[in-house]
């Protein structure tokens, strides 16, 4: 499905890896990229087979953001070819994070820019010690992706790069491991995803796609009652609740 630059796979526990693999220039992506990860993300969503999606880059990076060559190109676009091309990234970054999976960032090293970004637009990533991660687009003059944070004011703003350390303790990231308990930390996460329902792990990510931000008011504890009660009439949770009941593996665990 994905060309060299980008490999996916499927994997037998239910997960699909798709990883950036351009490691000669860091997984920078450029246009072509970009529309192969957004078509990869959206196959993926719409895979009943597919359980959680994990996002990785080869070699020593996660992402550095932009490529260079595409800049290149890109200084040298009108308005109108400028405009699709800065749409077509928010799309992507939109598919990721509405994604109807769980979507776990495995950030292997470096995420910078767009790169970034990615990682805020995953459910939970988890980084290697050595990891970079930084907003850098003003020091060329541009603006960054939005990772969605109180503190993107200052790293917005700075272009500075920091540590796995601080961006666990800001909130862009929920794990630093040494890079050798990397793919083993992945892997305990990837175990407990999985243990959900498919339907419920949709629902959830609806849930809080639609109801951030909103007031605790009357309209709000109506609408997720709404959302259990129509849950609890599925197939899934009723065979969630009798394999619990019987002491027994869900079929979804089978």
């Amino acid at each position: 499905m994905a060309g060299d630059s980008l490999l996916s796979e499927r994997r037998a526990d239910g997960s699909a890896w798709i990883t950036l693999n351009r490691p000669e220039v860091h997984n920078a992506f450029d246009d072509r990229l970009i529309v192969e990860l957004t078509a990869a993300l959206s196959n993926l969503g719409a895979d009943d087979a597919v359980r959680a999606v994990v996002l990785t880059g080869s070699g020593r990076s996660f992402s550095a953001g932009a490529d260079l060559n595409w800049m290149r190109r890109s200084s040298t676009y009108g308005e109108a070819e400028n405009m699709a091309d800065a749409r077509a990234l928010a799309i992507l970054m939109k598919t990721l994070h509405e994604l109807p999976k769980p979507t776990v960032a495995r950030v292997n090293g470096a995420a910078l820019g767009g790169g970034a970004g990615l990682v805020a637009c995953c459910d939970i990533a988890v980084a290697s010690a050595d990891a970079r991660f930084g907003t850098t687009e003003v020091r060329l003059g541009l603006i960054p992706a939005a990772i969605g944070l109180r503190q993107a004011r200052r790293l917005m703003l700075t272009g500075e790069r920091i540590a796995a350390a601080e961006a666990a303790r800001i909130g862009l990231v929920h794990d630093v491991v040494p890079p050798e308990r990397l793919d083993a930390a992945v892997a305990a996460l990837l175990e407990d995803l999985l243990k959900g329902g498919p339907g419920a792990l949709a629902a959830v990510k609806r849930l809080l796609r639609d109801l951030t931000g909103r007031p605790i008011d009357v309209e709000l504890v109506d609408d997720t009652a709404r959302r259990i009660a129509a849950l609890r009439t599925t197939a899934e949770a009723q065979e969630g609740v009798a394999a619990f009941l019987a002491k027994r593996q869900p079929v979804w665990l089978s």
